[in-house]
């Protein structure tokens, strides 16, 4: 059965990748950047000034929860110490103190306007999109993601590899469930902005390391927009439940010079623009086919 899944694996990318006009390639080294880890915890690289905005906006609201969470188990503890039975033996009789009670109400409405000063500035220029360098529309499918620069007049194609593809493309396999055939490319230091949608369900653009992350929804557009400082690779994955293999369409973003963008946006162009719709949607459906019948044998493999 493990090698059935693996010929199935093996077939699908096959197809995705030698049928859709071969994946064009950025011509420059890259390191991975943006990438989850085993063993750790924390945040991801911030490459850009949305990113050290959240991280900053998280560190704030740990100190402030935290803070909260100790004066409260503070007064507590003094509460059990000082008005237990034994050194409270005759309890006061008042049912209100209003002393109490106006701060009890003030005091957490000072601490929400604090939080919506810290907050809402951050929210705002998330969801202002400004005048973009770069603009490409990411529509999710079940279960991979489509490109589109309409700059260019050319769209691809992004499905993830399956292990026996991952060092053809470049990877090891620590990038399993991460690397993708093809790859969303940007330059570096340009604002990038992307129009996302969904193509049947709700899928969800997000790449941590830019601290961007937006819901596809079918028949709607939806915007945002990153800067990214530095140049590497960087990945995130759909982050909306969206089918039986949401967890099998991630997103791979490589941000790379002025230079090599532009050597790769006219290969891309050449290659890309050439494919007919017709074609394109052929392969689309013989990969889908593959990807249930991959789907069939691990249900089966598990059930053995």
């Amino acid at each position: 059965m493990r090698v059935q899944i693996k010929h199935l694996m093996v077939g699908m990318t096959s197809v995705f990748s030698a049928g859709m006009a071969g994946a064009v390639d950025v011509n420059q080294e890259l390191s991975i950047i943006g990438r989850p880890v085993n063993g750790e915890y924390g945040f991801q690289p911030s490459v850009t000034e949305l990113a050290r905005d959240v991280v900053w906006l998280d560190s704030a609201m740990l100190y402030i929860i935290t803070s909260i969470s100790l004066v409260v188990l503070g007064l507590i503890g003094w509460v059990v110490i000082r008005y237990n039975r034994r050194s409270n033996p005759h309890p006061a009789t008042f049912s209100h103190y209003t002393p109490v009670e106006i701060l009890w109400t003030v005091i957490p409405v000072l601490i929400l306007v604090v939080i919506g000063t810290l907050s809402l500035p951050i929210l705002f220029k998330q969801q202002i999109i400004p005048e973009g360098d770069i603009h490409i529309k990411a529509t999710g499918n079940q279960w991979y993601w489509n490109y589109e620069y309409p700059d260019h007049e050319f769209n691809f194609d992004s499905f993830m590899l399956a292990r026996d593809q991952l060092e053809e493309f470049g990877y090891s396999q620590d990038e399993y469930l991460l690397a993708t055939d093809t790859a969303m490319v940007v330059p570096v230091n340009k604002t990038v902005v992307i129009n996302v949608t969904g193509a049947d369900v709700i899928h969800s653009w997000t790449v941590p390391a830019f601290g961007v992350k937006q819901d596809g929804v079918p028949g709607r557009l939806a915007g945002l927009w990153f800067t990214p400082e530095v140049e590497g690779i960087f990945f995130g994955q759909c982050s909306e439940l969206c089918g039986k293999d949401h967890a099998y369409m991630p997103i791979t973003v490589k941000v790379v010079s002025q230079e090599a963008y532009d050597e790769w946006i006219s290969n891309a162009t050449a290659e890309y623009a050439e494919v007919p719709t017709q074609t394109r949607k052929l392969i689309v459906a013989e990969g889908q086919d593959q990807q249930q019948k991959i789907q069939t044998a691990v249900s089966t493999a598990r059930l053995q």
